[in-house]
């Protein structure tokens, strides 16, 4: 586009660039995208539109990755089509491999790996953009206009995602090095000099863009940092970590989006910074737990002095299916008994189910273990302590079907499976109940 300009006798010739029809079609699909994302966190918020929301969510995803192919920014690049299709090609089957492997009972540690991904890749392009500002044989897609807030932001944020994400994923995968909360003298005051450091460090970056070095200085300080404030938080607190680490990638991608002059990364980062904190708060209020503790990792501590010896030994009854049957046989049956896909007209809030566990003659929990320990109630200096539970040890009799007696995420012994009411019943959840219809049938 040339615009012509007369100023005191004197002819100015401008010369703007218009954007091309390429560019014009991608910013489009960039938009419908984001109108698919905000969509999809509405879907979300109701169990009956979940599934429609997440395949939105796919939807969107696809359409903006098909239309950065298109980006004159990455055509004009060469051999960027090939890296592109062998990083996508890697991923996919990483992605296939993940997703038919882990069993649902490992998502929340699937969902922490993959906000670990999320700021380990915002790192990275973050810090690819800031090489190409000092490489002569590859330019950069924005030079040296490039926001270097965002940058040094991105890069901050990111790193303390991908590595206390690791940590959490180590520890709900219960992995035995990373069990026990790591809690030591002046912890506090070391995370608050890191953060000094790491601030700094943004500052160097910021005040002079020339010290590249300085970016790779902030993740490896970031980096430390991250591990630390996830270290000491026990097990039973790791659902509120989550939360704010996926939070942290959201805030990661978004300031990488504005490093690549991305707006559908930058809405989509946004997107997920913003709910993500909103739920972390939601979660640390009705699990009565510190906003400032999470933020700033500090730990329920350790589990406590009381074994599990002490709480179990001599007061475990065990039964199998045709005991149990009988116990069902003379209660009156007001549930409904299914493997899977229950109505969701039948499921309750917990607030209101606990008034109808002192008037009820049988409970069934089934994997259930930090959510139904009565210490959460009666133990004040007990890592869950204030957290809301089920109060199934209240009904008359209570069924346990578990594996073994293994702790749950707060790694503490639970009470329930030694009171006078409960019957533990130790096999797969899903056979158990299969055999005990069975019985029930038979019977």
């Amino acid at each position: 586009m040339v615009e012509l300009a007369d100023y005191s006798g004197m002819v100015l010739v401008a010369v703007k660039a218009a954007p091309s029809t390429v560019e014009g079609w991608v910013n489009l699909a960039y938009l419908v995208a984001a109108v698919l994302f905000i969509l999809t966190f509405k879907l979300l918020a109701h169990p009956r539109t979940a599934v429609r929301g997440n395949l939105l969510g796919a939807i969107g995803m696809t359409l903006a990755v098909g239309a950065t192919f298109f980006d004159p920014k990455i055509s004009q690049t060469t051999g960027t089509y090939s890296t592109i299709a062998i990083a996508m090609a890697i991923g996919a089957v990483a992605g296939v491999v993940l997703a038919t492997k882990i069993p649902m009972t490992g998502m929340p540690q699937m969902v922490g790996l993959l906000n670990g991904f999320g700021g380990g890749a915002s790192l990275l392009v973050a810090g690819a953009e800031l090489h190409a500002g000092h490489s002569d044989a590859t330019p950069p897609l924005l030079a040296w206009d490039q926001p270097i807030v965002a940058t040094a932001l991105s890069g901050l944020i990111g790193a303390v995602t991908f590595w206390g994400s690791m940590v959490a994923f180590a520890k709900l995968q219960e992995i035995k090095q990373f069990q026990k909360p790591l809690v030591f003298p002046m912890q506090q005051a070391l995370n608050a000099l890191l953060g000094v450091i790491c601030i700094l460090l943004c500052w160097w970056l910021i005040a002079d863009p020339e010290a590249w070095y300085a970016y790779w200085l902030l993740i490896i300080v970031a980096s430390v940092l991250g591990w630390l404030i996830t270290a000491p938080i026990g097990g039973a607190d790791m659902p509120v970590v989550i939360c704010l680490l996926n939070s942290y990638s959201g805030l990661a991608a978004a300031a990488t989006g504005f490093v690549i002059n991305n707006s559908v990364l930058i809405i989509a980062g946004s997107l997920v910074g913003a709910s993500g904190i909103i739920l972390t708060k939601i979660m640390c209020k009705a699990m009565n737990r510190s906003m400032v503790n999470v933020l700033f990792g500090i730990g329920a501590g350790d589990a406590g002095s009381t074994k599990a010896d002490d709480v179990y030994a001599g007061k475990i009854k065990s039964a199998g299916p045709d005991e149990l049957a009988m116990v069902l046989e003379s209660g009156h049956m007001n549930v409904l008994l299914a493997e899977a896909d229950v109505p969701y007209d039948k499921l309750k809030e917990m607030d209101a189910i606990n008034p109808s566990f002192p008037q009820t003659d049988v409970a069934i929990v089934i994997g259930a273990n930090d959510v139904v320990n009565p210490l959460a109630r009666t133990d004040p200096k007990s890592p869950i302590a204030g957290m809301p539970i089920l109060d199934v040890d209240k009904a008359r009799t209570v069924i346990v079907v578990k594996r073994s007696l293994s702790p749950g995420f707060a790694r503490i012994p639970n009470p329930l499976f030694a009171a006078d009411n409960t019957l533990m019943y130790f096999a797969d959840g899903k056979q158990a109940i299969l055999d005990l219809i069975g019985a029930l049938k038979s019977a």
